[in-house]
């Protein structure tokens, strides 16, 4: 006969606790922001872009897919969406600096563009979601999208870089802002840095 009293379950058994991510994925995203605002804004050599691919890939990308798979199992859908896929632009983008600077095929950057077009429908999407978050990341969502639309037209009209820059170097400072609150908050259990409510709540 069984008993009706509860089976024991034992710590391991026990959901273990995840860590807030998302200051590790907005420092990623700040540092490697960063790093492009300055070129881009013609303040470090853009002739040789090989030094990027390492800030590029390690903290715009991977710092990012770190992020979003710790959100995943935080049940955390937009966390997971956004740093996931971004992680994967800065992959992208940093495979197009890898091509574009030792011309081991020949690279036709009309491509690259496209790509980023794509990628700009997803990313409106995700500055829609934001509304739903908070005002700094609203305001960073809103730098990327500035930053994808002047680089096409960057790389399709041969506008000027500068634009690009100021727009990496918005959400860079933003970013950092963002990594700052949400790690002192988190550490302090009560707001040291605000977020911003948020502008849409259906």
């Amino acid at each position: 006969m069984e008993s009706d009293k509860p089976s024991k379950i034992s710590v391991e058994e026990l959901p273990q606790p995840v860590a807030e991510p998302a200051s590790l994925g907005l420092i990623g995203l700040a540092i490697a922001a960063l790093v492009l605002g300055f070129t881009d804004m013609g303040w470090a050599s853009a002739s040789d872009q090989s030094l990027m691919i390492p800030w590029t890939l390690f903290l715009g990308a991977t710092a990012q897919l770190i992020a979003g798979i710790m959100d995943f199992k935080r049940d955390n859908i937009f966390g997971a969406t956004a740093f996931t896929t971004y992680a994967m632009l800065w992959y992208s983008v940093s495979l197009t600096i890898l091509f574009n600077t030792f011309g081991w095929v020949e690279v036709d950057m009309t491509h690259y563009a496209h790509g980023l077009i794509g990628f700009l429908f997803f990313s409106i999407i995700l500055t829609v979601a934001t509304l739903m978050t908070n005002k700094v990341l609203f305001i960073i969502l809103v730098g990327i999208d500035v930053a994808i639309i002047t680089l096409v037209m960057h790389i399709m009209m041969d506008t000027s870089a500068i634009p690009v820059g100021i727009s990496l170097l918005a959400v860079a400072l933003f970013s950092f802002y963002g990594a700052a609150a949400v790690l002192l908050n988190t550490m302090s259990q009560k707001t040291v840095l605000p977020m911003g409510e948020p502008l849409w709540q259906p």
